[in-house]
């Protein structure tokens, strides 16, 4: 089976996906987003506030549940979606992958870019266990969640240039960090270089994100980058804002806690 047909070869349930409803759905909707992160934020608040006085709750189980449902749900999502974009860059070129407006229209894709942008909401469930096992809740966990929802409803309503490339890469690094997640949750003991690997991943997405921007903003200066410039802006704030932030997460997460550990050996 040559890799055209692996690429575009359709599940029954990506056929029957009416695109054309979703996309208008969400042309409608997306400023929904924005109460989503208004109910969340006032969770991690209200949450916080009420879980001070109580114990911590184990959830162990539901935990491993959750992260294993997320892991699945990426790796399906980034094996579908990285084998059609691999397909686009092979046979068309880079500029066709970046500008096309295909990810969300043609086969394969489309069900999975309107996937990845509603998966968004539910992704806010990560914090519930945060907070209801009082684990340290940092600015970039929370921060992150908000601005990819409001981000993600607000380019695919748009069907914005580069968007098959953000998605394709956030599902790729979904999948492995899930993955360590639900391993943990279930108790295996699980590398420290492989949490750093993750890290250095999300870094590297930054980059790229801010790569795909740059291009898109050039080509859309020829007339062949469906995009805005307000969506450039805000996307390559976020990618760089981001980028700082899983900077300053690795340094301090193993960086600085390597030098600490070598000091006390001392």
């Amino acid at each position: 089976m040559n890799m055209s047909v692996l690429a575009l070869q359709e599940y029954e349930f990506e056929r029957q996906f009416n695109e054309n409803e979703a996309i208008q759905w969400m042309q409608e909707n997306w400023k929904k987003s924005f109460l989503f992160s208004a109910l969340y934020a006032a969770f991690i608040f209200g949450g916080r506030h009420l879980m001070k006085q109580r114990e911590k709750f184990e959830l162990r189980r539901p935990l491993v549940l959750w992260s294993l449902s997320l892991a699945v749900f990426s790796i399906f999502g980034a094996v579908r979606t990285g084998g059609y974009m691999v397909y686009i860059l092979m046979t068309k070129g880079l500029k066709q992958s970046v500008c096309d407006q295909s990810f969300y229209n043609g086969p394969v894709s489309k069900f999975w870019a309107y996937a990845f942008v509603l998966s968004k909401a539910p992704e806010l469930g990560d914090t519930i266990f945060i907070i209801l096992r009082k684990q340290k809740l940092i600015f970039l966990h929370w921060y992150h969640h908000i601005t990819v929802l409001l981000y993600s409803w607000y380019s695919y309503k748009d069907m914005v240039a580069g968007g098959g490339w953000f998605m394709t890469m956030n599902y790729l690094v979904h999948a492995v960090m899930y993955s360590y997640y639900a391993l943990r949750a279930a108790g295996f003991r699980v590398s420290r270089k492989f949490a750093m690997f993750i890290t250095l991943t999300q870094i590297t997405q930054m980059v790229v994100g801010c790569v795909v921007n740059y291009l898109v903003f050039s080509w859309m200066q020829q007339g062949q980058c469906p995009s805005h410039v307000q969506n450039i802006i805000w996307s390559s704030l976020m990618y760089l804002s981001y980028f700082v932030l899983f900077c300053q997460f690795f340094f301090e997460a193993y960086v600085h806690k390597t030098r600490k550990a070598a000091g006390k050996a001392e």
